[in-house]
């Protein structure tokens, strides 16, 4: 019987999850659109994009909070409601700050439904939530194809970006509805408050702050997320402006590389019982690498077709990977994990609005090319943490 009850939290993480992927690449999606429409310059776009980051980032400070006064249930409840208002408040076009603020609280809301996924899976299901949260990771890349796969048939059928954000609305209020009739009884809160316990012990090893390896992880995931969240926010406007290819075309394209994304994060699961961690980084670092030069080098559509779908494949599996390579580093470290977590954050927030600043003087099309240092980074910090994790295995030898 609990095992059904544990299921239906299981179910609605998913749906959730799910949601959640949909609602942050519907925005990509829509931006030109937007961008047409509001008459906003690329620069004010990009802000919207690393406004959404931010509220992302923030939900690891106001999200606890919230659940140490309101339990878990009421709390996610409460924040998932503010979702479908952000969309409403977007399909008006306000004034700049405000579509700012809904973004901002929309990215809090994404940050939210992530912290409290993840810490439910892993309370229900203890020991055994590797399996689940894989597959439940696995929903948020179903979610992000399907948003871009259903912006491209709407728009073909004659329907305007407001018909798509109205639909993702729609299922967003159904997440506050599912998350608020959830049985948090069957939530190990115990798991919480161990964790309490145990934060002034953590709190005391401090020794990763000293550690260039450990930097080194969170560069690679500095310049990696912020390559990643200019091809959710960007990569749909950059295609569209290449001139080789529709407004559908394009929307389709970054859909089913989020299938191509699912794929290489369970491929990636295989492989880490194989190769050990910095291997795969690097591994995934140079073919990403080679397929982005391709992407950005080339004007043949088949070519930009297959190198945005590798792309895609070899991003999939950095930052869950880079996140296991820091693990022994920081050692269960409340404080680790936060600092590891800003540190990456700042990247998503601070490239998209770069690249949008450059937009607006050089456009479009020229300013991804700014990406290159991000791939630059990614590779040759993946390199050293490489060389670093091999000369210490050759030292213990």
């Amino acid at each position: 019987m609990k095992t059904d009850k544990y299921n239906h939290i299981f179910l609605r993480c998913c749906y959730g999850y799910a949601v959640s992927g949909m609602a942050v690449l519907v925005i990509g999606a829509i931006l030109p659109s937007i961008i047409a429409e509001a008459g906003i310059s690329f620069l004010a776009a990009g802000s919207l994009l690393s406004g959404m980051a931010i509220g992302n980032l923030s939900a690891s400070f106001l999200f606890p909070v919230a659940v140490s006064r309101l339990g878990k249930k009421r709390a996610i409840f409460l924040i998932t409601l503010f979702a479908p208002i952000c969309l409403f408040i977007l399909s008006l076009l306000p004034p700049f700050p405000i579509m700012y603020g809904a973004m901002l609280i929309y990215g809090l809301v994404r940050g939210s439904i992530t912290i409290l996924n993840n810490s439910a899976v892993n309370d229900i299901y203890g020991g055994k939530a590797t399996s689940k949260l894989n597959l439940l990771h696995c929903s948020f890349a179903v979610g992000a194809f399907l948003a871009p796969f259903i912006t491209a048939i709407f728009m073909e059928l004659g329907f305007n970006w407001r018909s798509v954000l109205y639909l993702i609305l729609f299922l967003t209020a159904a997440t506050a509805v599912l998350y608020g009739t959830m049985d948090e009884s069957l939530l190990n809160e115990n798991s919480v408050n161990k964790i309490k316990g145990k934060s002034k012990n953590d709190s005391q090893d401090k020794s990763f702050l000293k550690s260039y390896s450990f930097y080194g992880i969170a560069f690679i995931l500095f310049f990696y997320l912020g390559l990643e969240n200019c091809i959710n926010g960007w990569f749909v406007t950059y295609l569209q402006n290449t001139g080789v290819m529709s407004t559908t075309y394009a929307t389709a394209l970054v859909s089913f590389t989020w299938l191509v994304i699912m794929a290489g994060r369970l491929i990636c699961a295989a492989l880490s019982t194989r190769l050990d961690k910095s291997t795969i980084i690097l591994i995934l670092s140079l073919g990403s690498a080679a397929c982005f030069f391709l992407l950005i080098s080339t004007k043949s559509l088949p070519l930009i077709t297959a190198s945005l779908l590798g792309l895609g494949f070899f991003l999939s599996g950095i930052y869950p990977t880079c996140i296991a390579n820091a693990g022994p580093m920081i050692k269960g470290s409340t404080i680790g994990m936060a600092v590891l977590t800003a540190i990456s954050a700042m990247g998503g927030i601070i490239t998209p609005q770069i690249i949008g600043a450059i937009a607006d003087r050089v456009g479009i099309v020229a300013s991804i090319g700014v990406l290159y240092v991000n791939v630059f980074f990614v590779i040759l910090l993946s390199i050293i943490n490489y060389r670093k994790h091999h000369k210490k295995n050759q030292l213990l030898e």
